[in-house]
């Protein structure tokens, strides 16, 4: 679980482990890392993890794979925001900025996917033929990306895009690749936000008139893990949400 430590990452962490999963959480966060896999108990571990070093995620896959069975599950939660103009009165968007945004978001969710599927692919096969399933994050960002948006929504894009490819790279080797775009979820961003402004953002949700709950993510999660059929697509969680240009 990249992304593990907190928000729609730690709602999924603690969703599969009621559910009888092994959980990995990587993290860059080691103090709550540490606490959430504490608060799970001794089939929960943490691992510190950037998802742009390529050692970290290799740790973080390798000790998931030490449960029965290997490695099974992958979901990358891990990513960061930004708001920038392409120009304003600063000038031009920074284009060192606009760069770690695309590192972060869809690099660093490939390089996941890259060795979770590679560990995946030493798996014995299930009954269907199944040997991992890996779910990512995009947004609907990714669709109606907002002003200020433009470097995150073409991270968020990137990883919305690259679901049907990797699903068919992977399909002979009897692994999933599924992308959940989550729109407004009451996560530790919006946290910060006065409840004011988070009670107004809720409210433009068509249905319903709220922020998304952390766990309803997770149930998306669960559900794509226990459905095969489930491959090579990108699920909108947004309650009909598209967003305005600002």
């Amino acid at each position: 679980m990249f992304g593990g430590a907190s928000g729609l990452g730690e709602a999924t962490a603690r969703r599969l482990h009621a559910a009888g999963a092994r959980v990995v959480i990587a993290d860059l966060n080691a103090e709550r890392g540490a606490q959430v896999a504490g608060e799970l108990g001794g089939d929960a571990t943490f691992v510190e993890a950037n998802v742009l070093e390529p050692d970290q995620v290799q740790a973080a896959v390798d000790a998931a794979a030490e449960a029965d069975g290997g490695l099974r599950i992958c979901v990358c939660c891990a990513g960061i925001a930004w708001a920038q103009r392409t120009v304003s009165k600063r000038g031009p968007h920074d284009l060192e900025i606009f760069s770690n945004v695309i590192k972060v978001n869809l690099i660093g969710t490939f390089n996941v996917l890259r060795l979770a599927a590679a560990k995946m692919n030493d798996n014995e096969p299930n009954e269907g033929g199944e040997r991992g399933v890996c779910i990512n994050t995009a947004s609907v960002a990714a669709f109606d990306g907002q002003i200020g948006q433009v470097a995150y929504a073409a991270s968020k894009g990137g990883v919305a895009s690259l679901t049907l490819p990797a699903a068919r790279d992977l399909a002979d080797r009897g692994i999933r690749v599924m992308t959940i775009a989550p729109g407004l979820f009451d996560t530790p961003m919006f946290a910060l936000l006065p409840a004011p402004a988070r009670q107004a953002l809720g409210e433009g949700v068509p249905f319903p008139r709220r922020l998304g709950n952390p766990d309803e993510y997770a149930q998306l999660a669960q559900h794509i893990v226990e459905n095969p059929m489930l491959n090579g697509e990108v699920i909108r969680l947004d309650g009909a949400l598209r967003m305005p240009p600002k």
